[in-house]
């Protein structure tokens, strides 16, 4: 049985393009080494499989011959390690990359991103699981998803990492030292992990994918050296030079400050990707004029955070204007609204860009941030209220300020729960796992009249609305009149 699993293995590899025809016999070879067998008989027929239940297959071989131990951890790590005996070598993809781009960069993208789940990198087959669903709200149509592609750490893996000897290789996850890596307990096996270098405003820098897609051809794009995260007009120039290169992408930034940054603070990278989320929809609804750069477009976008776009068919001109808005933000205080750029010498206010084209123009959106926490709102002022995290209390980073919310795998089983709750007419506040949903539902109640048909539908767009909220918290000038009145004033201090 083994023996049909690697040549199922080897054909699917052969049918994604990964190996060819003569590749055969060292890609069984390369298979039985892994899996310490010493011999091999070609079966006479193999019906073509999925690879999941391929990879089962094998996983289940290794346990039962103490290749591994049966934890979710050690099962990631080897079918990873099996998976880049069959992934191409780093040269070649590099090359077929890009002799496609030459063509159109949209194909070289197109290959890259089915290489990456071909190869097992994008575990497509958990991605999946993922529960998504869009809600209505007045900035449009919010983007909803509870994340479940993420193993949860087994317990003797943890314990196991623990003990192990600390190790300071790759730096980080995103270090471009991971292409290739066998991984280890406490680091992901990046065996099947191949890397496409890029110059961004004259830096070294690579695409890959996310491993865990939020959305369409997620991306990441990562300084080739370990250096912290930092926004300014260097930032600015490189999102822009990359949508120059793949104008079918977006590209944007974390911010560089706790709290609002919500991401790996100490690796310079990138998020982006071929899709369009509900910010980028949105209209202006304010226009700005700002002096000196009257051919710029400028304006206050309709969205629940605070937004200045940007527009020009000029990249350089748009660096420039953006980088004096970020230098006005930085030094910007406004007691009146409860904006401080700094207090006990820590500084508080970045912004989060995000950069694309548009009918051959360059179009950036500069989400301005504070991180400032009080004795009321210790986790943010600008961050998820107390009342929400029930929903939602993680930091708000670069995908949620887009509209797309990223909710903890917990809600999958508490929605379902709360669904069955109120259909029956239980009591929620008796519930371990709902009873902080418990406020929420009553209030619900004198707005809807429940039914076992429409329980489900309403509790998830009411979760959008409850995000809708997380990004108002997350504004820093509030969508009233005196919220309004002081971000023109802002736009107006930008000289």
């Amino acid at each position: 049985m083994i023996d049909l699993s690697i040549e199922k293995l080897v054909n699917y590899a052969l049918q994604k393009g990964l190996i060819e025809e003569c590749d055969r016999v060292w890609a069984e070879n390369a298979l039985l080494s892994a899996l310490h067998l010493d011999s091999f008989t070609r079966p006479e027929e193999t019906e073509n499989a999925e690879l999941e239940p391929i990879l089962a297959e094998l996983i289940a071989y290794g346990v039962e011959n103490g290749l591994l131990d049966d934890s979710i951890t050690e099962k990631d790590l080897f079918d990873s390690r099996l998976m880049g005996l069959l992934t191409p070598r780093p040269s070649d993809v590099i090359g077929k990359f890009r002799a496609l781009y030459a063509e159109d960069p949209k194909k070289a993208t197109d290959y890259y991103y089915d290489l990456s789940r071909a190869t097992d990198y994008i575990r497509t087959y958990r991605v999946v699981k993922d529960l998504k669903w869009k809600s209505a709200t007045e900035y449009g149509e919010l983007d909803i998803t509870v994340n479940l592609s993420k193993p949860e750490k087994d317990p003797k893996a943890i314990a196991a990492a623990g003990k192990a000897k600390a190790s300071g290789y790759p730096k980080c996850l995103l270090c471009r030292e991971a292409e290739g890596y066998a991984g280890r307990l406490d680091y992901p096996g990046r065996a099947n992990h191949r890397l496409i270098p890029l110059e961004l405003n004259g830096e070294n820098f690579f695409l890959q994918y996310s491993p865990y897609v939020y959305y369409n051809e997620h991306c990441i794009v990562l300084n080739s050296q370990h250096v912290p995260m930092k926004i300014n007009k260097a930032a600015f120039l490189k999102l822009l030079d990359f949508v120059d290169l793949f104008p079918h992408y977006f590209l944007g930034s974390n911010a560089d400050l706790p709290i609002v940054g919500g991401s790996i603070l100490s690796h310079d990278h990138f998020q982006g990707g071929h899709y369009t989320f509900a910010m980028a929809k949105a209209e202006i609804e304010t226009p700005l004029s700002f002096p000196g750069f009257e051919d710029v477009k400028a304006g206050i976008v309709k969205w629940p955070m605070s937004v200045i776009r940007l527009r020009c068919a000029d990249k350089l001109r748009v660096a420039e204007l953006a980088d004096k808005i970020l230098t006005a933000w930085r030094g910007y205080s406004d007691p009146s609204v409860t904006i401080f750029a700094e207090t006990d010498g820590g500084p508080h206010n970045t912004i989060t860009p995000i950069a694309r084209r548009r009918d051959g123009d360059f179009e950036m959106d500069l989400v301005l941030r504070n991180n400032l926490t009080t004795e009321e709102y210790p986790l943010g002022l600008y961050h998820p209220h107390q009342e929400l995290h029930h929903i939602k209390k993680e930091n708000i980073g670069l995908i949620e300020v887009m509209g797309l919310a990223v909710l903890p795998a917990r809600l999958k089983a508490e929605l379902k729960e709360l669904e069955e709750l109120i259909v029956s007419g239980s009591d929620i506040s008796a519930s371990e796992t709902c009873a902080k949903h418990a406020p929420w539902v009553e209030e619900l109640k004198t707005r809807y009249t429940f039914t076992p048909e429409n329980t489900e539908g309403i509790l998830r767009q009411e979760v959008g609305v409850v995000f809708m909220k997380v990004l108002e918290h997350a504004g820093v000038f509030k969508r009233d009149d005196a919220g309004r009145a002081a971000f023109l004033r802002f736009a107006g201090s930008v000289k």
